[in-house]
């Protein structure tokens, strides 16, 4: 059963005004290698017992739900669920759940995303160099993304986005299998994240990465717990802040500021018994008091970085 021209038969109709197309409660059979193609506004909404189900292909590259050079997209309610399980290759980690590209003011609501072959959400641009046009003005809010192969979510070349009250665990499949990564690398630039009462853990890498090309980072009331990376990796990124956040239990440091990250503000915090893959190595407690601080790195070659008020973990 494929029930992807059906749906997409249904978006095509609206007029160009826009229009709400409504799935209920059911299984439907996607084929990814199409996917199921928004239009300008278009509200997509799911029943809370209707999931959207990839059908397994043997493509590097697919996509169930795809928002590419749109605006106005709405995205609400049920479940978007990858391959991984029934995927007939082993090469690619290009499947993607939900796939927003050069769209702007598009809102993601109270879905969950899972089983992707790659990651579970993608946020970016459509084209390159000149061509290129960045995402712009995207939300999301009580996002669940899980179980996915590659990362939680993706962050490529965009602005403006907001992501409150969501969650992005257990990726593990293929590196980096982070929870959420930030990485426009040479494509465009990042601008304008703010991640809010988030949770990024129990994912193989890092909970939260972040490379060059990102101006404008703010983490609050963030959880990145029991990641077998960094809780928070920065590789790079200018104008970055974290408070009020939990950043505990996590294999290598809570947080990592690393070569070229600048203008960073790490305050008001509990960022504690984490490097705990050292504890677990040797048969101890992670909660053992140690001889050297281990939650928070500030590597040589960065610059404006303030550290205080932070609650870490107690030394001998």
């Amino acid at each position: 059963m494929d029930d992807t021209r059906a749906i997409q038969a249904a978006i095509n109709s609206l007029p160009s005004s826009g229009g709400t197309i409504y799935v209920p409660a059911g299984t439907y059979m996607i084929n990814a290698l199409a996917g199921i193609s928004l239009r300008s506004h278009t509200r997509l909404s799911l029943a809370s017992g209707a999931y959207l189900k990839a059908i397994g292909n043997s493509s590097d590259r697919s996509w169930v739900v795809k928002a590419w050079n749109v605006n106005n997209v709405e995205i609400v309610g049920g479940g978007v669920i990858g391959e991984r399980n029934s995927h007939r290759g082993s090469y690619g980690e290009w499947g993607y759940g939900i796939n927003i590209s050069g769209s702007s003011k598009v809102y993601v609501h109270d879905i969950t995303v899972s089983d992707c072959w790659g990651d579970g959400l993608l946020i970016g641009a459509t084209g390159w160099g000149a061509r290129m046009v960045p995402s712009y003005s995207v939300t999301l809010n009580h996002v669940t993304s899980t179980n996915n192969r590659r990362q939680g979510m993706s962050i490529t070349p965009s602005s403006q986005v907001y992501v409150v009250n969501s969650s992005f665990t257990n990726t593990h499949g293929t590196a980096p299998q982070g929870g959420i990564d930030i990485e426009p690398q040479t494509q465009g630039r990042v601008s304008e994240v703010r991640l809010e009462n988030t949770t990024l853990s129990s994912n193989t890498g890092n909970g939260l990465e972040v490379h060059n090309n990102v101006n404008g980072l703010t983490l609050y009331k963030v959880t990145a717990q029991h990641n077998k990376g960094f809780g928070v990796y920065t590789g790079g990124p200018t104008n970055v802040s974290i408070t009020g956040s939990n950043l505990s239990q996590n294999y290598l440091f809570g947080v990592e500021v690393s070569y070229g990250t600048s203008h960073v503000t790490i305050a008001n915090n509990t960022i504690n018994y984490n490097g705990d893959s050292w504890f677990y190595a040797h048969g101890q407690s992670i909660f053992t008091l140690g001889w050297s601080p281990r939650d928070i790195h500030v590597a040589g070659g960065t610059s404006y970085v303030n550290v205080y008020n932070n609650v870490v973990s107690p030394l001998r």
